[in-house]
């Protein structure tokens, strides 16, 4: 008996079982695995509901090996209140039957929240799977364009165990007082409001644009107790999961500096941590890969935890996908595999099948391979040598972003107007 194996047998052991179909029950999976059956207090006053849920623990128990639990630790019920509460952070998989995944952040990569953003906001996510794909200069030379064309652009930087973006963007002597970090601990004790006004620093060379930009840096100008702090940014509060409070650490941000657009700089990889930044935030999601196996095998792990969670529908037409890194030598043939690679991606694991239809379907979410608009289609960021090596975001060299990023920029702009920007 494997992990993997968890759900199947507990769905043999339901269907074994069958279910009264007044009597909804919650399964449990806690952070050990071990799964357990919740019920309200209700269910137990009630002789043939107590039976059967009593049959039912002994079945999974013996069904599921160390993943099981003995009686009676396998069977608990709970105030009518409570229980409803179980309920609204649960997955519906049958009629009365509800599963719940007890995860370390209690967050994961199948829910999504959609809050709403602050005053209009567009929101963007600038995600990947794989660190050092440019990430950090692409929210550099993306606030820089925007500004330009006259908005106010806040950044972001949510990759907390890997801070740096607010340093390679700003001067030291220019950072705020506070940063992430900060209001998360100090929101623990009521404080986070208090220090929302000093998280945010205006960069130099955004001062004669049109619009403007304001960096929220992992940490402020003192890091301070730094991994004291880290240690707690993640805590859920009483009635407020940890994304709950993201979500009203960044209204507040919005709300303060009248932002129309936010780049968030999420955490790379497949911690659930990353999962907030791209599903519950009501965010377009840029997709940042390299063409390799590995970075491919990632993206279709999310993909198929959301096709499997009935989440696909929701976030499909959220992504688009960025080739970070793209070559300067054979790069026409570099970018056609690039694309069949992420069309393979999207096609197997977020698009409609039409295999079987029997004529076009007008309203199908599903593209063609060489479709230029389609999230599949990479919007391309070139390799050069001025960009890399850490070269300094406080003051970009013009020549080599235009090399690298002129085409991106040009898809991003056309995406932006029919997706969220201006969004007013």
């Amino acid at each position: 008996m494997r992990f993997d194996e968890v759900w199947e047998r507990v769905d043999g052991a339901l269907t074994a079982c069958g279910c009264p179909p007044d009597l909804s029950i919650c399964l449990v999976r806690d952070l050990r695995g071990k799964v357990r059956i919740s019920a309200a207090d209700s269910a137990a006053e009630n002789t043939e509901f107590k039976e059967y849920l009593e049959h039912l623990a002994r079945a999974l128990h013996s069904k599921l090996g160390a993943y099981g639990c003995s009686p009676p630790d396998g069977l608990l019920f709970l105030d009518e209140a409570l229980f409803g509460t179980l309920k609204e952070t649960a997955r519906q998989v049958a009629a009365s039957v509800f599963r719940v995944e007890r995860l370390v952040t209690g967050h994961d990569w199948g829910t999504s929240r959609d809050s709403e953003p602050s005053s209009g906001s567009a929101r963007w996510t600038l995600y990947s799977v794989k660190g050092g794909v440019g990430r950090s200069t692409t929210a550099a030379v993306l606030s820089w364009h925007l500004a330009k064309r006259g908005e106010h652009v806040l950044v972001v930087d949510l990759d907390l165990e890997s801070p740096g973006l607010s340093s390679a963007m700003l001067e030291g002597r220019l950072q705020p007082e506070f940063g992430v970090t900060d209001w998360f601990v100090e929101d623990l004790v009521g404080q986070g409001e208090q220090v929302i006004g000093d998280m945010a620093a205006a960069p130099p060379w955004a001062q004669d644009f049109d619009g403007d930009v304001r960096i929220v840096p992992a940490h402020g100008r003192v890091p301070g107790e730094y991994l004291e702090k880290l240690g707690r940014v993640y805590m859920d509060a009483e009635d407020d999961p940890w994304t709950e409070r993201l979500a009203r650490m960044l209204a507040s941000l919005e709300a303060a500096h009248a932002s129309t657009v936010v780049l968030l700089e999420s955490r790379s990889g497949l911690h659930d941590i990353a999962a907030a930044t791209v599903t519950d935030l009501n965010a377009q999601v840029l997709l940042f890969a390299v063409d390799s196996v590995s970075a491919w095998d990632d993206y279709e792990m999310i993909f198929r935890h959301w096709r499997d969670r009935d989440l696909a529908t929701r976030m499909r037409d959220r992504l688009s996908v960025v080739s970070a890194l793209t070559p300067d030598i054979g790069t026409d043939r570099y970018l056609e595999k690039f694309t069949e690679n992420s069309w393979n991606l999207f096609r197997e694991g977020l698009y409609d099948d039409l295999s079987g239809a029997a004529g076009p379907a007008e309203d199908a979410f599903s593209f063609a391979l060489q479709e230029e608009n389609a999230p599949h289609a990479p919007l391309p960021i070139y390799w050069t040598r001025g960009l890399a090596g850490g070269a300094s975001l406080r003051d970009l060299d013009r020549t080599p972003v235009k090399q690298a990023y002129t085409r991106f920029l040009r898809g991003f702009d056309q995406l932006a107007e029919t997706v969220l920007l201006p969004r007013r």
